[in-house]
């Protein structure tokens, strides 16, 4: 059984979902973010400002910004107070409509994130590790479709870009979330936060709708730079092709994972029982796998979570 995204028609499209322009808190203003990530070889781009008062709820218009190679979705960063830290939840909607109520000053996280899933948004919940959410925090945003696993900005500027230790936990109490990265860029530094992570969405046309469409059925993969080009599951191995890499990877929801290393790997075959020989115990059993492609500290690619019991 080949694994979606790849199974499915279409042709994959390189994008970025969080970036921020000087409509909020971000250096540039909106048409030069666009040619930045334009120049930089991506297919599209959402610029997320923050959706705040501050700012005066900006939800950056993008339209005008499209052409044939290259076209824009409509979103922002949208938050409630407050998490377990006592701070601002970051929300990531992509596919927000220009008209989305305002957040009152009262409103939950839980509900600001259940009525932009209403409003028709694929929604992530933004660089856990540097907002230093917990278990509790992340069960309690019920409406999210994913969880954003790395941000290169927080990765750059403060070592706190990895969200996998939420996505995974989540997951373990069976939340079928998906994992998203990408760059949070403000580029008040030049470049250096920008282009270091993004979403390789399979759709088969670039037309905003077709790609809000597919990030919701979880039609996409994340990278640093790798590329998965393949994901084969049987009933005793998952076989996996990709561009050149170091290590390929099988991670489970127990501690349990295997890899295959070697220079220039560009296939590998695991089979399901080597994962359970390596384990201290006997382990529990695998609710879910995903693959990564790691090709040097800050070149990696991930599946979303693949869900044993949907293969059966």
């Amino acid at each position: 059984m080949r694994i979606r995204p790849f199974s499915t028609p279409g042709r994959f499209w390189r994008g970025n979902l969080h970036a921020h322009s000087n409509l909020s808190d971000g250096a540039l203003n909106v048409v030069d973010v666009v040619e930045a990530y334009k120049r930089a070889g991506y297919d599209f781009l959402q610029v997320s400002d923050h959706f705040l008062g501050r700012f005066d709820w900006p939800i950056a218009d993008t339209r005008k910004l499209r052409c044939n190679t290259f076209t824009t979705l409509i979103g922002a960063e949208i938050h409630a107070m407050g998490t377990s830290a006592g701070e601002y939840w970051h929300i990531v909607a992509t596919g927000l409509p220009f008209d989305f109520r305002l957040a009152e000053p009262t409103e939950s996280a839980p509900r600001l994130a259940e009525r932009a899933r209403e409003a028709g948004a694929f929604v992530a919940i933004a660089h856990p590790s540097w907002s230093q959410l917990t278990i509790e925090d992340g069960r309690s945003l019920g409406a999210a479709h994913a969880v954003e696993v790395y941000n290169h900005t927080c990765a750059v500027l403060t070592d706190r870009g990895d969200g996998f230790y939420l996505l995974d936990q989540l997951c373990n109490e069976d939340r079928r979330l998906m994992a998203v990265a990408g760059d949070d860029a403000h580029f008040h530094n030049g470049d250096l936060d920008a282009f270091g992570a993004y979403v390789m969405v399979k759709s088969e046309t670039l037309e905003p709708e077709s790609l809000l469409g597919a990030l919701k059925a979880g039609e996409f993969y994340s990278s640093q730079g790798p590329r998965i080009y393949n994901v084969e599951v049987t009933k005793n191995e998952v076989r996996v092709e990709c561009s050149p890499v170091h290590t390929i990877a099988l991670v489970t929801s127990a501690s349990s994972a295997l890899s295959r290393v070697g220079r220039g790997l560009t296939q590998a075959t695991i089979e399901f029982a080597e994962v359970a020989k390596w384990a201290w115990r006997d382990p529990p059993q695998v609710k879910w796998f995903r693959i990564v492609a790691i090709d040097g500290p800050r070149r990696r690619a991930w599946t979303n979570p693949i869900w044993v019991d949907a293969l059966n």
